[in-house]
């Protein structure tokens, strides 16, 4: 009889994987200084502290904080030119805020299917979904791997189209040794609870061009022009800034994602190393250009042909009961109810159908491949480490000599 946890054997781990989000006492230090003497909102020497340091952290010029990484997105579509009945091409595999954002800016989500190797969106893919229509290309460097970004951008350069990177999951990752985020016009980043650096919920948009970020500045502050009078607004914005308090939980975390990215980095080695010596899961393989990824998700792609025909769910079972928890993670955004879409809501769309898309690789590694880890589970020691391969192998092992009771 098998000894999986799953048939009553004894779990590979039964404690916990480092928490996340994690409190320190630098982060502790920070809130009460800024909760004390800098202000708590517009003005405050936290969010300009913090502004300054993530731009020079992420190899830019500029960065502006925002409410969230779903306002960034509005605010930076809306400053790079996207208006009513525009199309932006984004990727059908990454969270629902790529593809809402481009709805709340009125605008068209139009879906170009993934790699399959690297999870990231295709590039030929995205030459073919071009119309004159389109006005901003937002590719996801997605699990904190960037895209293929040196196509990306001659594609952009080639028709005039702008790039604006959805770098929510990279904080820290970079493109042939530049952070990412600046490589385009421009790029967003999250601060929710689950990314790599946290205040609860949070965002920011960083650009080496001028004239972008004096527009993402009045699409985020009520439409104020930057340098005008207080009551003076130039374009329907939203109150959409960071409150000081969430820029002095993010300040200190600048220097401590260095340091977690350094342990991320040798755990994910080790993950690696282990894989590839299963039979049956693969690793998900960096884009060329990737000098440095940021582990925001762990994602190793199982197959079950290798493993008699056990679903990938049975798999997840397992791996969970012996204190590993793996899952599927993203579903295809046009499969979502948000795009089975009203003509009284959402006019623009009248004429789109959605749910008669099929995009394979989409739909392969969503449905049928995907095994995620959260970025905590890189976090631990290399023990914690061995832990999760012994888990994989272990589970790998029963599913190669114990099919039947995984097919019951």
């Amino acid at each position: 009889m098998s000894e999986l946890a799953l048939f009553g054997g004894t779990p590979v781990r039964t404690e916990p994987f480092p928490v996340w989000p994690r409190p320190t006492s630098d982060l502790r230090d920070s809130l009460i200084k800024t909760l004390d003497s800098e202000g708590w909102g517009v003005g405050s020497k936290a969010i300009e502290r913090f502004e300054s340091a993530f731009a020079d952290f992420q190899d830019a010029k500029y960065c502006i904080s925002t409410s969230s990484g779903t306002t960034a997105l509005w605010v930076a579509l809306k400053a790079g030119g996207v208006k009513a009945g525009d199309e932006v091409i984004v990727p059908p595999y990454t969270f629902i805020a790529t593809a809402s954002a481009v709805l709340m800016a009125n605008a068209i989500p139009v879906f170009a299917d993934i790699d399959a190797d690297t999870l990231n969106l295709d590039p030929e893919k995205i030459a073919a979904a071009i119309t004159d229509k389109t006005k901003a290309i937002m590719p996801v460097h997605i699990a904190g791997g960037p895209a293929d970004m040196d196509a990306i951008l001659e594609i952009g350069k080639t028709h005039g189209i702008p790039i604006i990177e959805d770098a929510a999951q990279a904080h820290g990752a970079e493109w042939n040794g530049t952070k990412v985020g600046a490589l385009g016009l421009g790029g967003i980043f999250s601060f929710q609870t689950s990314k790599n650096m946290t205040a609860g919920e949070g965002g920011a948009i960083i650009s080496n061009d001028d004239d972008f970020m004096d527009a993402c500045f009045s699409y985020h502050n009520c439409g104020r022009v930057k340098g005008g009078e207080w009551y003076e607004h130039s374009h329907l914005g939203g109150n959409f800034r960071l409150n000081a308090m969430a820029a002095s939980m993010l300040f200190p975390q600048i220097e401590s994602l260095q340091q977690d990215m350094e342990i991320r980095d040798k755990n994910a080695v080790m993950l690696d190393e282990a894989v590839q010596s299963i039979n049956g899961i693969d690793r998900v393989k960096q884009e060329n250009g990737t000098t440095r990824h940021a582990h925001h998700l762990y994602i190793t792609k199982y197959d079950a042909s290798a493993f008699n025909g056990i679903a990938r769910e049975a798999f997840f079972k397992a791996m969970q009961a012996e204190g590993v928890y793996t899952y599927a993670g993203y579903t295809p955004l046009y499969r979502e109810k948000l795009f089975i879409t009203n003509a009284d809501e959402y006019p623009w769309l009248k004429d789109r159908d959605y749910g008669s898309l099929s995009m394979p690789n989409t739909e392969l590694i969503a449905d049928e491949q995907a095994v995620w880890l959260k970025q905590n589970h890189l976090l631990g020691s290399e023990e914690d480490t061995k832990d999760i391969i012994n888990a994989f192998e272990k589970v790998t092992d029963a599913m190669n000599k114990e099919p039947d009771l995984f097919l019951k």
